[in-house]
Formats: C-alpha cells, sequence, structure tokens
C-alpha cells in the first residue's frame, strides 16, 4: 500500500512557533532601531559634521516618519497583503540602514533615518496583524502577546546596550550596519516560516484621508520634537501645531464622507479600541522618555562609559522580558483591570523611585533597583493594553488597529518627550544659578522622573473606568480561557462566534456578559 501522501490528502498545518519568532525579530528590530543610536550620538556627529541641532534630527527623522505613516502603513498591509507588505517594508529598512552607516554628508544622513523609519512604519502594524492572525483569542493568543511585549520592551534596552558595544568597538557606522544585516535575517525568516495569502484584505485605499491625517501627524510631531531645541514660542512651533489641529479636523469631516474610510467607525464599535489606545498614549508618554533620560544620567552625571551604559540597561531588559511573558498569568489570577492598574502603579514606583537620584550616586543605588520595577510595570502594561486595543478587531481592519495602537504610543512618546525635556531644562536653567553644574543636571531628570511617575498613577487611576466595561471583557478572553454559561444552547452549526457584546451567549472564548468573570 502506498503510505506516501497523495494529491487528495491535506498538507498538515503549518506550526506558528517559527512564524511567530520571526515576526517577533521583525519588531524588534523596530524597537532596536529607536534606540541603538541614541550612544552614539557624539561619534554619528563627528564622523558626520553634524550640527547641534542636525544631530537631534538623526532621532527625529525616524520618529517623525515612523509616528506619521504608521496609519497609511498599516491600511497597506490589510489591503495589498500583510506578508508581502512586511517583507517590503524589512528591505526598505535594511535598505536605508545600509545607506545610513554609509553616509559621509548630513543630508544623506538625515535622509536615511526617515527612510529607515518610513520601513518601521509598515513592518510594525503588518508584523503585529500577521501575529493576530496566526493566534486566535484565547491562551496561545495570550501567550504571543507576551512574546511581542518582551521583544518590543527589550528592543529599547538592548538597543542602548548593543550601540554601546558597537560604537566602542568598530565605530558608530556598525550601529546601522548591524539593523541592515538583522532586517535581511529576518527578511529571509518571514519568507520561510510566515505563511504565503496570509492577513489579504478587500476595500479601496482611502487616499485622501491617508494623506489628510498623515500630514497632520507630520506637522504635530515636527512641532514636538522641534519644540525642545527652538521653543514653545517659536512661530514655526506655533505654526506647525495650527496646521495639524485643522489638518486633523479636515480629516474628520474627509472621513465622515468616505465609504472605504482609512479609521472606520467599526473599529471603535466595542469601546475597547479607544481604551486601550488612550492608555498606551500616555504610557507612551514616558516610555521614550525614560530611554532618554536614564542613559543621559549615567554618562553627563554618573560619568559611564557608553559600553558601561548599555550594560546598565540588562537589568531592565531581563524584567521586561520576565515581565511580559508573566502578563497573562498574572491576568488569569487577578483579572486584567487590576492586572494593569498594577503593573502602572508598579512603573510608577520605579519612577518615583529614579526621581530621589543624586549627582554623588551610584548605579547600585540609584539605578539597578527602580529600573526591574519600570521593566516590570512597563512589559505587563504594554502586554494587557495591546491585547485591549487590537483584540475584537475585524479581521479585515487588524493591520490598521495594530497601525494606530503604534501610532498612539509613538505621538504619546513625542508629546511626553517635549514636554519632559522642556521642563527638565526649565529645572536645570534655574537651578544653574546657584548650583554646580551636575546638581543642576541632576535636578532636571529628578523632575522629569517625578513627573513621569504622577503620568503613570493617574494613568492607572483613569484604567479604571476606562476598561471596567461590558466590551473591554473581551480583552481579557483573549489573554485568559473565559467560562461558558452551563445552560447556553450550542451555537448554530457552521455558525460563527459572535462579539461579546452581542445579546446573545456565543462560543468560547467570546462569551455573553453574564458568562464572563468579573474583572
Amino acid at each position: 500500500m502506498n503510505l506516501g501522501r497523495t494529491k487528495d490528502t491535506p498538507a498538515a498545518p503549518p506550526r506558528p512557533g517559527p512564524a511567530l519568532a520571526a515576526l517577533a525579530a521583525a519588531q524588534f528590530t523596530v524597537m532596536l532601531a529607536t534606540s541603538i543610536v541614541n550612544v552614539a550620538l557624539p561619534q554619528i556627529r563627528a564622523g558626520v559634521g553634524l550640527s547641534d541641532g542636525g544631530t537631534t534630527w538623526v532621532v527625529n527623522a525616524y520618529g517623525l516618519a515612523f509616528g506619521a505613516l504608521l496609519l497609511a502603513g498599516g491600511r497597506a498591509a490589510d489591503l495589498l497583503g500583510r506578508r508581502r507588505v512586511l517583507i517590503a517594508g524589512l528591505a526598505l529598512f535594511a535598505g536605508a540602514s545600509l545607506a545610513a552607516g554609509l553616509a559621509a554628508t548630513p543630508t544623506l544622513m538625515i535622509t536615511a533615518r526617515a527612510v529607515q523609519g518610513l520601513g518601521a512604519a509598515v513592518i510594525a502594524p503588518a508584523a503585529l496583524a500577521l501575529a493576530m492572525d496566526l493566534f486566535p483569542p484565547g491562551p496561545a493568543r495570550g501567550r504571543a502577546l507576551g512574546v511581542w511585549g518582551a521583544v518590543s520592551g527589550a528592543g529599547g534596552a538592548v538597543g542602548v546596550l548593543l550601540g554601546g558595544v558597537l560604537t566602542q568597538a568598530w565605530g558608530w557606522p556598525w550601529v546601522f550596519h548591524i539593523a541592515a544585516v538583522g532586517a535581511l535575517l529576518v527578511l529571509a525568516a518571514v519568507a520561510v516560516s510566515v505563511p504565503r495569502g496570509t492577513g489579504r484584505g478587500t476595500g479601496r485605499f482611502d487616499l485622501p484621508g491617508t494623506v489628510t491625517v498623515t500630514l497632520a501627524l507630520t506637522c504635530l510631531v515636527w512641532a514636538l520634537t522641534s519644540a525642545r531645541a527652538l521653543g514653545w514660542t517659536n512661530a514655526g512651533v506655533l505654526g506647525s501645531l495650527l496646521a495639524a489641529a485643522v489638518l486633523f479636523v479636515a480629516f474628520a469631516v474627509v472621513e465622515r464622507r468616505r465609504p472605504d474610510a482609512l479609521i472606520p467607525p467599526r473599529l471603535f464599535a466595542t469601546g475597547q479600541v479607544a481604551a486601550g489606545n488612550v492608555l498606551m498614549a500616555l504610557l507612551g508618554s514616558v516610555w521614550i522618555a525614560l530611554f532618554f533620560f536614564l542613559p543621559l544620567y549615567q554618562q553627563q552625571v554618573l560619568g559611564m562609559s557608553p559600553l558601561t551604559t548599555g550594560a546598565g540597561q540588562l537589568p531592565l531588559a531581563v524584567a521586561n522580558m520576565l515581565g511580559a511573558v508573566a502578563a497573562p498569568r498574572i491576568s488569569r489570577r487577578i483579572g486584567a483591570t487590576a492586572t494593569v492598574v498594577a503593573a502602572l502603579l508598579t512603573e510608577a514606583a520605579g519612577m518615583l523611585w529614579l526621581s530621589r537620584m543624586t549627582a554623588e550616586g551610584t548605579y547600585l543605588v540609584d539605578i539597578l533597583g527602580p529600573s526591574v520595577l519600570v521593566g516590570l510595570g512597563l512589559s505587563v502594561a504594554f502586554v494587557q493594553l495591546t491585547a485591549l486595543a487590537v483584540d475584537g478587531v475585524a479581521r479585515q481592519d487588524a493591520g490598521l488597529a495594530g497601525g494606530l495602537v503604534n501610532t498612539t504610543r509613538q505621538v504619546g512618546g513625542a508629546i511626553g518627550l517635549a514636554a519632559l525635556a522642556t521642563l527638565a531644562g526649565s529645572v536645570t536653567a534655574h537651578a544653574s544659578g546657584h548650583q554646580p553644574p551636575l546638581e543642576a543636571l541632576t535636578a532636571g531628570y529628578r523632575t522629569a522622573f517625578a513627573v513621569s511617575a504622577a503620568i503613570l498613577a493617574a494613568s492607572a487611576l483613569l484604567a479604571l473606568p476606562l476598561t471596567l466595561t461590558r466590551q473591554a471583557r473581551s480583552a481579557r478572553c483573549a489573554l485568559v480561557p473565559c467560562r461558558t454559561p452551563a445552560a447556553a444552547p450550542p451555537p448554530p452549526q457552521g455558525g460563527t462566534p459572535q462579539p461579546a457584546s452581542g445579546p446573545a451567549p456565543t462560543p468560547a472564548p467570546t462569551p455573553g456578559p453574564a458568562s464572563a468573570p468579573a474583572l
């Protein structure tokens, strides 16, 4: 008897583990690029001949393109095919990284960083949507989001370490060359492990809405990133903020008249998407600032080298990974809302601890302990809020939902960093009149961390009314199995599960409100 597989024998379903590893590596690459250049900025400035303003745009150009184009990248992934768009984004990212490493002029460096941000804006939403395709709501998705949270949070910390190692060992160009090599390796892994045809969608591309919101986000992010150097009263900054406000109003008007709107109203039908994005913006407002101020304190006040500064981020990265992996289990034990609140308060405690740093401090006393608290709280909150923002969304909008939650995190981060940097600079300038330079610098950093702690504490209070809703119950079911009522009749044969807000009981893991465990 022929035991070989015949033409009619179905192929075994692909294992999602390798695909998740490849997709998580894509997300790690994006997060790494946000911080890997920070330690190398002085060497990049000297090597390329950048001015003070030009040096800041090595960071800002990436963040501007990334934040402004995430929505467009997410929608393109939904309409053109997520796997195809992801591979294209990785190729673009690799090419731009190589160009940045070879840059010999400021113009080429800043342009390459902007194109690198464009590639990242395509990669992040496409990879997240593909991961959600692979893991339907349930415990498996919870574990997948734990992995996602681990690599997202660790990327920033590892970027500081890797940037220090590469800069000290081989020079600043390798900060970009290693990103190019990594992106090409991830591209090959995605091509091999992610199934073809995953994540295809239908519909038309909303060009007017996309152009309007991209211009609005560009004006907003440019104003926020430029305000640190130019001041909030600068005519260009004020004009850009006004233009952003006008364009956002125009975007709202355009979207009301579009049958295929870029951000369709159905995306917010359950209420949990809006809640997840609001809280993610607040989390992002202190996230990016953390990796801006902490390395500065380590190098400028404690006198640590780039290599030791990067190594000092390792405890934070390890705590981040442990917290992300543990997040689904914590949610099962105490509930999704309690998990979010506890995570935000834990991170707030770490920030408050950092606000007690001194100019005569040490790494062991002033950084190690709070870094662990911040890493644990940050990772657990990120996993829970990502689930809140993407679960329950229609499959054809998954890429857009991923782009939206990344956009709110990026824009929140830009707003937070601009405000906190301005505040820290003002405190330092005021303290410089009667304190030594290092003590004045430390006073500014202390203020930034204290305000960050207050923002996180306020976010924890806000999380209670935002997540304790009937619609947000489905976010927990994405992380842990939900019970089904004993008397609930089975669904019709061949039927599809309905949203948790529907009046009738539905199959697990999205039961009706009567069966959902209390949050």
